[in-house]
């Protein structure tokens, strides 16, 4: 399993730099009041797609916190409480064995 990894790492890797060499032209990026940003595409693209992935991640923040404040209380709660045994009972339809098999003779 470890092999199909690396193979897959290796395999991804091959892919976007060739996806990186193929879009090495100069683009020009145009903001507002004629500005004008000049630079490759592949940096451009890296540039959105990191942005986009830390707006994602700032974007769960909130509830992966929430999770962890319920998650510490009631792990709290749940050390408060006394730990009572619980022992296996037979169903109340249960038919008893004849003692010559219960016993295994």
């Amino acid at each position: 399993m470890r092999y199909i990894a690396w193979i897959l790492r290796v395999l991804l890797f091959l892919v976007l730099f060739l996806f990186a060499l193929k879009n090495y032209e100069v683009v020009p990026l145009k903001f507002y009041f004629d500005f004008e940003w000049r630079a490759p595409l592949v940096l451009l693209l890296l540039i959105f797609f990191a942005g986009g992935m830390a707006l994602g991640v700032l974007a769960c923040l909130p509830r992966l916190f929430r999770q962890r404040r319920e998650l510490s209380a009631a792990l709290a709660a749940a050390k408060k409480r006394p730990v009572v045994p619980v022992l296996p009972q037979a169903p109340a339809d249960a038919v008893a064995l004849p003692e010559s098999v219960a016993s295994g003779i």
